[in-house]
């Protein structure tokens, strides 16, 4: 990989006449980042889709490409991607579905708006994994008849699939109505009874860590359960009885479905494993009674969970942000709360409850200039970033709570050139501050120039149309190739020097 190439070939001030040498080039990651341009012309696009299948599958993807683009012979993943979005021609899905290749024919399997045809061949094909692939997305006709297939893999793909219909899913957890599956894909290959090792050293196998299977298939049965528990049209009686099941994986996604009964969510309440408890204090869908409970769990987990959850009530909200450490974000809760209750956190003699409120983005003028005012750093942290806070209010802040803000500040989009100057000369410094302020659109060039003295904040710095073009030029040949990818796609780079980073004899 070339950096400064591939920084050139990102550039949105590159003309199109140097898109077309770096074309030339036939470079994997020059091509990369050309395909991702938005100015490119569908000559260009049909020139760089002729280069790599990986480029040909980002640009059919992006809908840039047009059946007529393609040949589905030479560039076969490119029209599966095509039939993926339904932009493909039916006789390419007919092509592939007798296809030598199995992975064609699996990703076929997976396209939606498959010929009638298709379906059948592709439900009668040799390869289990093809067959899985048409169960995980087909209609609720054929997921019925896939259903008693006689490979557990299929049966697990049924189970994914929402279009299932619940009976049939009923009958996959229970195993009545069904005949017993014959094989999977432990047992296709390995003299039963076989446990995969995690640790195997054959570079050809792709068996799960811990597949395993003793005639009963146990390892895909597991994960044909716990698909079936995540299948939100799985009836819930059928699943109640995981609730005292050995695998902690199957309880912790049966407490996470919302259609449980209150005596079950008592029930797993109670589990020894924090995760468990932890997915259930997530599920909105339990009462107040149980979340009130669980945001007196020990486990630090558990009540994350519970904070996240977006039915808890806001002063057990407010006490498990006091004891539980949650972080710079803004809670479902906290974004659903409405102006009467955002106004009661704000006046919170809790600072926790302030601190979480002050995340939001979209506060009322009043009650954003209460909280600029606020003694506490962490609800001072939250605010800072806040639109519509003056100069003065930030500059407040900072003189205020010094170092703790100072990086918050700097994250203001109203924050002002002078501003962002002397939060780069603050004593003492502040690393991340300078990673702000470098991707800061109101960054002048002293603030940029302190930012390039920052290993971290260099690369940034690198890319910010404010820098003066001479030094855009010098960090070309930056020691650190990121700051020189960045460089040459920097807008101000000067359009007289582009044609010189390109290598002669690249012309189209």
């Amino acid at each position: 990989m070339h950096p400064v190439l591939c920084g050139l070939a990102a550039n949105a001030s590159l003309p199109s006449r140097l898109i077309d040498q770096l074309i030339a080039l036939a470079d994997d990651a020059v091509d990369s980042e050309l395909a991702s341009r938005p100015d490119l012309s569908h000559v260009q696009v049909v020139a760089l889709a002729s280069r790599t299948e990986a480029t040909a599958v980002q640009l059919a993807y992006e809908g840039r490409l047009t059946a007529s683009d393609i040949d589905p012979v030479t560039q076969p993943r490119a029209a599966l991607a095509l039939l993926d979005e339904q932009a493909g021609r039916p006789e390419w899905a007919r092509l592939f579905a007798v296809d030598p290749v199995v992975e064609h024919r699996e990703k076929l399997a997976a396209c939606p708006g498959l010929p009638p045809d298709v379906v059948e061949t592709l439900a009668a094909d040799p390869d289990v994994r093809v067959v899985a692939e048409l169960a995980l997305w087909t209609t609720p006709e054929m997921a019925t008849g896939l259903a008693s297939h006689p490979h557990a893999e299929v049966r697990r793909a049924v189970a994914a699939n929402e279009a299932t219909p619940p009976a049939v899913l009923a009958m996959l957890v229970t195993g009545e109505g069904l005949p017993p599956a014959r094989w999977c894909l432990v047992c296709d290959r390995e003299r039963t009874p076989f446990v995969h090792d995690p640790g195997c050293p054959r570079s050809d196998c792709d068996l799960l860590p811990g597949a395993s299977c003793d005639g009963s298939h146990e390892s895909t049965v597991h994960d044909m359960w716990l698909s079936a528990l995540r299948n939100p049209a799985t009836p819930v009686d059928a699943v109640v009885g995981f609730a005292g099941h050995p695998s902690m994986l199957l309880r912790s996604q049966l407490a996470a479905r919302a259609d449980l009964p209150p005596e079950l969510w008592e029930r797993l309440a109670r589990d020894p494993t924090p995760g468990v408890r932890g997915d259930l204090a997530e599920n909105p869908a339990i009462g107040d009674a149980q979340m009130r409970a669980l945001a007196t769990d020990l486990d630090r987990i558990v009540r994350r969970g519970l904070a996240h959850n977006p039915s808890v009530p806001l002063d057990v909200l407010g006490h498990l942000a006091a004891v539980t450490r949650i972080g710079p974000t803004v809670l479902p809760r906290i974004a659903a709360a409405s102006p009467a209750e955002v106004e009661d956190m704000a006046r919170s003699t809790n600072p926790a409850l302030r601190m979480l409120v002050a995340e939001r983005r979209d506060l009322p003028t009043g009650i954003r200039d209460q909280l600029a005012l606020d003694p506490d750093a962490k609800v001072a942290k939250s605010i800072a970033p806040h639109p519509g806070l003056s100069e003065a209010q930030l500059r407040a802040l900072v003189d205020r709570h010094g170092v703790r803000v100072v990086a918050k500040v700097a994250t203001n989009p109203g924050a002002s050139p002078a501003l962002l100057e002397d939060l780069a000369r603050h004593e003492p410094p502040v690393q991340k501050a300078f990673r702000e302020i470098a991707r800061h659109p109101n960054a002048t060039v002293p603030s940029l120039l302190a930012c390039l003295t920052d290993d971290q904040a260099r690369p940034i710095s690198a890319g910010h149309p404010a820098l003066p073009p001479h030094l855009i030029v010098e960090l070309l040949s930056d020691d650190n190739w990121q700051v020189a990818e960045a460089a040459a796609a920097n807008p101000s780079l000067p359009q007289a020097v582009m044609p010189e980073l390109i290598p002669a004899g690249s012309e189209p």
